[in-house]
């Protein structure tokens, strides 16, 4: 039981770090991002929030 809350520890705390999807921050993190690594929906996110 401990070792499952403190997994459910580090998933909170590594999603808290994550900037807004669309925000300033977060296209900037897309950018330093190599292009290979980004997912379908990062993609389409990237170019909804970021390019126009």
């Amino acid at each position: 039981m401990k070792k499952f809350l403190v997994l459910i520890g580090i998933c909170l705390l590594a999603s808290a770090c994550t900037p807004e999807v669309g925000s300033e921050k977060w296209c900037e993190m897309m950018k330093e991002k190599p292009k290979g690594e980004w997912t379908a929906n990062e993609t389409g996110s990237y170019t909804k929030h970021c390019l126009f």
